[in-house]
């Protein structure tokens, strides 16, 4: 029922495109991030909360069709449906059902709870596509409760010191899910722009998380001790080197691995992904049921076999052109 194309990931019996990195005419939209949101479609369908996400980024002018997790629509016969992916606040799996057979499109995901967005929900189906941006045995995170215990004592210790703690995670997702987490006894908390902004795009949908903007009129003073949220794109600019003194932290799956805290030249790595790790990846593709399975966004051709000789799986990589590549998840 599903075409891997140039376009994208294609269902012709209801001519729609999962995700697609070029212009068509009707697209399902899996989350928010640019790597799966593009510019230039006829027409939207997505989740209500990636909806306001989209209007902000692409245009309030963009034609949507918002749907609620569970909710079902029928186009030419095929009935579509978003459930939850536990990647990003509004993130959805995409099922495909048509004559009898079931198709489940993962997006990106995670399926541990991180308090912010709706929790991962297997789906069961005949064929999955699933991501596997964390596809090795290797990349296996410790519990989220104990990193953010880490995180806290870290915050504290530097805020005695006097010092500064800049937090690094995506604008859109992670950012969200330090802010839920951290001790606001500690100290102020501050936002750079690029997340002051999508927490006032998500304040829409009900969602409030601590922490002020932090405008150039902020007093040094102000800022004395406290945790300033930021997106890695900040490293290393005049507006991160304005809070000197600090320490900078960088809150990502690849700090697993201790060679990618040194290159990018942070202080602190805390390993804290929007992504499955391996053994969640394992269980999400098990709990589905699923006989086939297609591999993608990331490492393909590993996780392909494991499925293959591990689990017995018909499993096969899918390169897709307009996949970001496993160093984007930052």
């Amino acid at each position: 029922m599903l075409k891997f194309t140039e376009r994208g990931v294609y269902c012709p019996q209801a001519d729609v495109y999962i995700d697609p990195w070029e212009p068509v005419e009707r697209a399902i939209v899996t989350h928010g991030h640019s790597d799966h949101a593009r510019r230039g479609m006829g027409r939207y369908l997505c989740h209500q909360h990636t909806a306001l996400i989209l209007r902000s980024r692409l245009g309030a002018d963009i034609v949507i069709q918002e749907l609620a997790y569970q909710q079902a629509v029928s186009i030419n016969g095929v009935r579509i449906s978003l459930h939850p992916a536990g990647h990003i606040i509004g993130s959805a799996q995409v099922r495909l059902a048509y004559k009898g057979e079931v198709w489940v499109v993962s997006g990106d995901y995670k399926c541990v709870n991180d308090g912010v967005s709706i929790p991962y929900e297997p789906v069961p189906c005949h064929h999955f596509v699933t991501e596997s941006t964390f596809g090795l045995p290797i990349y296996r995170f410790p519990q989220p409760g104990a990193v953010f215990s880490e995180i806290n004592g870290w915050w504290a210790q530097n805020a005695a010191e006097g010092t500064n703690t800049v937090l690094l995670g995506y604008a859109l997702g992670k950012s969200q899910v330090i802010l839920r987490h951290l001790d606001t006894s500690i100290g102020p908390i501050f936002l750079h722009g690029a997340v002051a902004n999508a927490n006032a795009v998500l304040a829409s949908a009900g969602y409030q998380f601590p922490g002020d903007y932090l405008i150039p009129e902020t007093g040094r003073q102000t800022v004395k001790g406290a945790a300033i949220v930021a997106p890695p794109s900040a490293l290393n600019t005049s507006w991160l080197r304005k809070l000197m003194p600090y320490r900078i932290a960088l809150c990502s799956g690849w700090m697993q691995l201790r060679g990618t805290r040194r290159r990018k030249g942070v202080d602190r790595g805390f390993v804290l992904s929007d992504h499955a790790d391996w053994d969640q990846l394992n269980r999400a593709v098990i709990a589905t049921g699923a006989g086939d399975v297609y591999v993608t966004h990331g490492y393909e051709g590993p996780f392909a076999r494991w499925l293959r000789d591990q689990h017995g799986l018909q499993a096969s990589e899918v390169h897709l052109r307009g996949a970001a590549t496993v160093e984007d998840e930052l």
